[in-house]
């Protein structure tokens, strides 16, 4: 199978490379340095060139707080709104497979239950309004398609909350976590694992939510991550760090139709472990 990577160098994208490596599946290109996806002639030649079967979607800009003001806002439109527009229509028009991965800030997190996937949206930060478009271009462009929401990313390959939290460690014996923020983290390497095996057991199309099991707060987050260091950790208000773009408050997404598809999801501290003894 003919795949392309979009995003490749991105922190999911190498992820989903290195497990693709280990698999010995071939991609026919990852996009990265020789493929501007907000230009619509260049994705349709590219297309046109390579024919990928298979596109998994990972380019994103993913700059939360800079997405609110200019020049991020500018840029977050037309990564992931008009390149996720221009890449849907590029693979439909060679009848392509895509696996898009969205997110948690789609939702405004003033649910107190999990949000399912036939949950209403309502972004409240431009970033969420972005991917919900994206979500949309996506679904209403392509017939053979896979939205995966995710939220709290960590892995190996990029900047994330665990390498903040572990680097902050090693200069200050205190720190202050947002407390009142609930979600469920996700290792890059169960995402990764995810979006390969909806492809290769051929599960049905449409939108999935996937993280690790279980949930918490950034401050319990922290306090996991750190357990083995000699730091104190204080919860504090979202009001006593603020920040220029809304984060949600609840944003804790149902896995169940994940886990009907036979995919075993492993728990978030599960996850956390594997991942720093990789790192470490």
């Amino acid at each position: 199978m003919r795949i392309l990577i979009t995003g490749a160098q991105g922190q999911l994208g190498t992820e989903l490379c290195h497990l693709l490596d280990e698999k010995n599946i071939e991609y026919v290109g990852t996009g990265s340095s020789d493929l501007d996806i907000t230009d619509n002639k260049a994705v349709a030649d590219y297309f046109n060139k390579y024919k990928p079967e298979l596109v998994y979607h990972c380019a994103a800009f993913t700059a939360v707080d800079a997405a609110e003001e200019e020049p991020g806002k500018t840029t977050n439109q037309k990564v992931n709104v008009d390149g996720t527009k221009n890449i849907a229509e590029a693979s439909e028009k060679i009848g392509a497979t895509m696996v898009y991965i969205s997110t948690d800030y789609v939702f405004d997190g003033k649910n107190e239950d999990m949000y399912t996937e036939d949950s209403i949206p309502n972004p409240q930060n431009e970033y969420g309004r972005a991917k919900l478009a994206g979500e949309k271009a996506v679904s209403e462009i392509m017939s053979k398609y896979y939205i995966i929401r995710t939220s709290w990313v960590f892995g190996e390959y990029g900047k994330n909350f665990v390498y903040t939290m572990l680097r902050l460690a090693e200069t200050h014996d205190h720190l202050t976590v947002v407390n009142d923020q609930m979600g469920r983290p996700t290792w890059t390497r169960t995402l990764a694992e995810f979006m390969n095996y909806v492809v290769e057991n051929n599960v049905p199309y449409g939108l999935y939510q996937l993280s690790n099991e279980g949930s918490c707060t950034w401050y319990e987050f922290a306090k996991e991550i750190l357990k083995d260091k000699n730091i104190k950790i204080d919860p504090v208000t979202s009001d006593e760090y603020p920040q220029k773009a809304y984060r949600p408050r609840h944003s804790v997404m149902d896995l169940a139709k994940v886990e009907n598809t036979g995919f075993e999801v492993i728990n978030w501290q599960e996850a956390l472990s594997s991942f720093l003894n990789n790192v470490n």
